[in-house]
Order: C-alpha cells, then sequence, then structure tokens
C-alpha cells in the first residue's frame, strides 16, 4: 500500500495553520504587557500560517479517506518535527535564543513536554516568548494529533490510525463510541483543569501571568517556568500543594478524571493502574519523607512538601523543581534516579515508561516463575480483571527492552562526547522519560546550555522517540516500512 502523501501534506498542513494561530494569541500578550518583540511573534505567526495555508489549499482537492497504519506512524512523526521547526521562528526572530541547535532543543522540550531548557535567564524574557515557551507544552501536552482529530471529520479525515499512532502503546480506551468524541471531552477535560489551576494560583498569590503560564504547564506535565528557579521561587505551601495536586491529576489517565467527573468513583478505585500510581506514591512519598527529615535540618512539614513535590514532579514527569534532591543523601539521589523509569498513568499527559507496563511486566515475571513448574497450565496475566493478550504482553517487553537498550546506547553516546558518566545517564534518562532535570550537571538547579550542539540535537532526538513512545518513531528507520506492499 502506497504512503497517501497529499493526505499527509494536508494533515501536516493544518498543523501548521494551528501552529500560527497560537503563535498569533502570544502576540496579544506581547502588545499588552508591551515587551518589544510583537514583531518577531507577528512574523512567526504570519509566516507559519501563510506555509501552512498554501500546502493546504494545494492538497485539498485529494480525497482524505483511506488512511493507512503506515500514513498514521508517519503524520505523528512529521507533525512534531513540523511544528517544533516552525516553533523555533519566535525564539530566532525575537533574538532571544540565536541558534538553532538551542532554539529548536527549547521548541522540541516543550511540544514533547519534557521540560529541559537551555536559558539561564528565563526572567529577562519577554513576556510573549515565554508564553509560547509554555504554550508548546500545554499543545503538546494532550497532543497535537488528538487535538487535531476533533476537527478533521469536519474536513472529511479520519481519526482513528492518528489516535492509535500518538499513543501505540496499551490500547486506550474510548470514552464514546467516536474517536473525534472522544478527543474533544478529553481536551475539555484538559481545558478545564488548567482554568481551575491558574484560578487558584492566583489565589495563593501569583501574578495573572505568572498563574495562567505555570497552570499550563502543570497540566501538560512539562515543567517550564516563567522563574530561573522552578517552583522553588514561590515560597507559599499553598501554591505548592496547588501544584503538588495537579501535577498528579495530570498524571492519571483522563478517561479516569472524565469518570470521577461525573461521580463514578467507584470506576476510578477499580483501575489497577490507577491504585498501583496511588499507592506507590503515597508509600514512596513516606519513604523519602521519613529519610530528608533525619537527614536534613527541615521542619516535618517543609521536608513532607518537598519530598512529595520532587516525587510526584518526577514520577509525572513534569519537572518542576522546589529543592535540590541532588543535594540530599546520595541515597536519595539513586533514588529519584530510578523514578525516572517509573512514568505515570497510561492515558495522561506524562511521559516516562507508565505505570501499567511495570504492572503486566510484573505479573507477567511472576507468572512465568509458575509456568516453570507447572508448563502446561494455562496463566494468563490479568489486568483489572480481564486477560491481557499476549500481542500486548509482546509489546510491553519489547518496549522495556528496547526503552532500556536506548538508554544505554544514548549514555554511550553522550559519553563519547566528553561529558562524566553521572551526567550522561541524567541527560540521556531525563530527555528519553521527557522529565526536564537529572543528575550530574544537569541536575535540578542546573540546565543543558552547556552540552554541544551535536549533544543538543541528539537529545532532541531522544526527546522525540520518548513522546511517541518509541515505535512511533523507530518504525520509520526500518527498511521494510518503506517497502510497497
Amino acid at each position: 500500500m502506497r504512503l497517501n502523501l497529499k493526505a499527509i501534506f494536508s494533515i501536516l498542513s493544518i498543523l501548521l495553520m494551528l501552529n500560527g494561530g497560537f503563535m498569533l494569541l502570544c502576540l496579544a500578550v506581547s502588545l499588552y504587557y508591551n515587551d518589544g518583540q510583537w514583531r518577531a511573534l507577528l512574523y512567526s505567526g504570519l509566516i507559519t500560517s501563510a506555509i501552512g495555508t498554501i500546502v493546504y489549499f494545494i492538497t485539498r482537492s485529494k480525497s482524505k479517506n483511506g488512511l493507512s497504519k503506515r500514513d498514521g506512524y508517519l503524520i505523528v512523526t512529521l507533525g512534531w518535527l513540523t511544528m517544533s521547526f516552525f516553533g523555533t521562528l519566535p525564539y530566532l526572530l525575537s533574538g532571544e535564543i540565536p541558534t538553532m541547535a538551542d532554539a529548536f532543543f527549547e521548541t522540541l522540550s516543550g511540544f514533547t513536554t519534557t521540560g529541559a531548557s537551555i536559558l539561564n535567564d528565563i526572567e529577562s524574557m519577554s513576556e510573549g516568548i515565554l508564553m509560547w515557551r509554555s504554550l508548546t507544552q500545554w499543545i503538546g501536552g494532550m497532543g497535537i494529533i488528538v487535538l487535531t482529530v476533533a476537527i478533521l471529520p469536519l474536513l472529511g479525515i479520519g481519526g482513528m490510525q492518528l489516535f492509535v499512532a500518538e499513543a501505540p502503546g496499551v490500547t486506550p480506551d474510548k470514552l464514546k463510541p467516536r474517536i473525534t468524541d472522544t478527543a474533544k471531552r478529553l481536551w475539555l477535560i484538559y481545558l478545564l483543569l488548567t482554568v481551575g489551576e491558574a484560578v487558584l494560583l492566583k489565589i495563593g498569590g501569583m501574578s495573572y501571568f505568572d498563574a495562567i503560564n505555570h497552570s499550563l504547564t502543570t497540566m501538560a506535565t512539562g515543567g517550564f517556568s516563567t522563574k530561573q528557579a522552578s517552583i522553588a521561587y514561590f515560597t507559599s505551601p499553598f501554591i505548592q500543594y496547588v501544584i503538588i495536586i495537579f501535577m498528579f491529576l495530570a498524571g492519571t489517565n483522563f478517561t479516569l478524571t472524565y469518570f470521577a467527573l461525573h461521580g463514578r468513583l467507584r470506576k476510578v478505585w477499580d483501575n489497577e493502574e490507577f491504585r498501583y500510581y496511588l499507592l506507590f506514591t503515597a508509600g514512596f512519598a513516606v519513604l523519602v519523607t521519613v529519610l530528608v527529615y533525619y537527614l536534613t535540618e527541615s521542619s516535618f512539614e517543609k521536608a513532607f512538601r518537598d519530598s512529595l513535590f520532587q516525587l510526584v514532579s518526577i514520577i509525572t514527569t513534569t519537572g518542576y523543581v522546589t529543592a535540590d534532591y541532588t543535594s540530599w543523601e546520595p541515597l536519595l539521589t539513586v533514588l529519584f534516579f530510578m523514578l525516572m523509569f517509573i512514568g505515570a498513568s497510561a492515558g495522561s499527559t506524562a511521559g516516562g515508561v507508565k505505570v501499567v507496563r511495570h504492572i503486566i511486566l510484573l505479573k507477567n515475571s511472576i507468572l512465568e516463575l509458575r509456568r516453570q513448574l507447572h508448563p502446561q497450565a494455562m496463566l494468563p496475566v490479568r489486568l483489572n480483571n480481564r486477560a491481557v493478550s499476549a500481542e500486548i504482553t509482546f509489546n510491553v517487553m519489547a518496549f522495556m527492552i528496547i526503552y532500556f537498550m536506548v538508554f544505554a546506547l544514548g549514555s554511550v553516546i553522550i559519553s563519547s562526547m566528553g561529558y562524566d558518566f553521572n551526567t550522561s545517564m541524567g541527560a540521556v534518562a531525563t530527555c528519553l522519560g521527557n522529565i526536564g532535570p537529572g543528575i550530574g550537571r544537569v541536575g535540578p538547579v542546573d540546565n543543558f546550555a552547556f552540552i554541544s550542539p551535536a549533544g543538543k540535537w541528539f537529545l532532541s532526538f531522544l526527546m522525540l522517540l520518548g513522546r511517541l513512545e518509541l515505535f512511533t518513531v523507530l518504525i520509520l528507520l526500518t527498511p521494510f516500512y518503506w517497502r510497497r506492499h
């Protein structure tokens, strides 16, 4: 089956028009604050929208029906890359991030909700550019493609292939029979939670600008802040607890949030992944709090708040910081590094491996021991009291093997560029898991400015690989994908 190139370029053109529209939205912020960067945002928005419009009118005459799974994989990967390349324009035209390697790293870090940054003086950035920086994470949080499938039926384009390619792991639950209805409801929940958090942060003492920006990047589990010190700048316990709650919600399967908002709390608790996610977070919070309390001079409340904040921030791959966990005991540094391989729930905006994969892998490993004693027994892995198909189990095992192979190979590649062991592992783990802070020289109080251009391009590739959960990108690098069938 041949690739439907006209349909692919038509969808990419729609993404560009949306991208340009968001840039022009930031233009209004720039004009309101009179930050002097309105021209950069205006030109960026017009260039992006114009190119998207031209390509759309060139390709719109072709029927868009019948997108294949092969088309879906290519659309998703090219969609992220196209959005990111054009997303560099506000940085480049404003001169606030003047080099392409830095601008692309910051932009892709935004769209993939990684939160790794090359900025050394965030407070000196203009308001319009900072809003664009936050919006890249908010757009990427729920997924550019999921946003698009909500409107594609108006253009005669089917969306299921794109939704599956966007979340290629465990099969996504549908809230409604039509995939577009699902996308719309997910985005409505996403929007409502974002607005709710912004209101609470404003009540807590943040300015309107800071409250909006941090709500955008919290719900995206992105972690970009308007302050160089991240959330440590805001010493208010209320603000920090609000962000903890919304980070946890953002790391929860949005399908379960939908059920909770409709009063179906039993269905939420019956979800095995949610129970593991909640209990693991609570149990680990107790452990870390006790260690921090006895190993530092913090009060118990501050030890609890700092421990819970850093724990939730890393598990949900948000990457906000209120304390430097690498300055605590080496044991805690190792524990937080291990947390970078957990991830939150499938169906959330979080990156990483995801809790459900760990559950399936653990259950299958235990069953494998029983199979050694009873080789003839039929012992399927069960999740939520339902048997998990062998196909999904094999998919999870393959994902885990490839994930750790990429981590190991990536660490070798970064270390070959002259960086120390901890920094190499920390940079690869945090970019592949879309987390933000790592260990070594890319720890919670550091950034990626010192990384070489080659290192930034490679780490950018790892961000994309992690955000699209490996298979969507890697399949494009195989020769059989490009063969005609």
